[in-house]
């Protein structure tokens, strides 16, 4: 073997060491939440885990209904309130480039991705929490939406600056409006990038916890009724139960975790197939 060869063959052998070494971590809590949680699910059943609600504490077993309800609720009201903030967002950045207000909105949009979230939580509670005089779903998913509405945004721009000139211009040429372009040319060409952005945004959403500390409420037991009313979710249940002196309610945070981290997997997957086939 030529030193060349022998010197490729070291580098290969290394990398592959260094990247064993990064995976190797997060390999071995998704195995340890797979193994803890398959059993805390197996003690009820998938059906009644997912439906349930959780067991009184040191009582029993049970399930996480409430927060898997209340996780659909906030996921369903955070994509309504911040979907189409991120795409005017990304198309006033994209279009008007150089105007005041899309250079002020792009500023604005790369600070929030730095803000700490637990911030967005305290600001929400100020401004929509104290003067409704209690937590809410509603509360819990504007201050979601602020956290996923920058990256989306971000992920959106990025797909819709990939669109090449020539297709505005062919747009201007017939007559269209810029709105017109960037809706039924420029968004229609970046479709599934668009989908990415919109995925990548809902599943840095999914899965915070920060945001609903002081605005969601955190009701482990009662299904959500109204938009109005507090509201659990799957992190904040996680984060409760995990710390929690009684076992049966450790074991249901570890299942939670399992279907927290299947949702983001499927997600993922979901995501790598739309990104393999975006085409501009």
């Amino acid at each position: 073997m030529s030193r060349r060869r022998a010197l490729d063959a070291l580098a290969a052998i290394a990398m592959g060491a260094a990247l064993a070494l990064c995976l190797a971590p997060f390999l071995a809590v998704v195995a340890s939440t797979v193994a803890r949680g398959a059993e805390a699910i197996a003690r009820v059943g998938l059906p009644s885990f997912l439906t349930s609600r959780p067991p009184a504490p040191g009582e029993g077993w049970g399930g996480i209904g409430p927060a898997l309800a209340g996780t659909v609720v906030l996921t369903t009201l955070t994509t309504l309130i911040g979907l189409p903030v991120a795409l005017a967002t990304a198309i006033l950045a994209v279009e008007f480039p150089r105007s005041i207000v899309a250079r002020a909105v792009r500023a604005l949009t790369k600070a929030m991705m730095e803000v700490p979230t637990v911030l967005v939580s305290m600001v929400v509670y100020t401004l929509v929490v104290v003067p409704m005089g209690t937590a809410s779903a509603l509360a819990g998913a504007i201050a979601l939406a602020m956290v996923m509405t920058p990256y989306a945004a971000t992920y959106i721009e990025m797909h819709l600056e990939s669109v090449p000139p020539k297709y505005r211009e062919a747009g201007f040429a017939i007559g269209m409006s810029r709105a017109g372009v960037a809706l039924r040319v420029c968004a229609g060409i970046a479709s599934r990038g668009i989908a990415v952005g919109i995925a990548m945004g809902i599943a840095r959403a999914l899965g915070e916890t920060a945001p609903l500390l002081f605005t969601a409420g955190g009701s482990h037991y009662a299904y959500p009724t109204s938009i109005l009313q507090p509201v659990d979710s799957l992190t904040l249940l996680i984060y409760d139960f995990a710390t929690s002196p009684y076992p049966n309610l450790v074991q249901v945070a570890w299942g939670a975790a399992l279907v927290l981290v299947a949702t983001y997997l499927a997600m993922f997957a979901a995501i790598r197939v739309l990104v393999k086939e975006v085409r501009v």
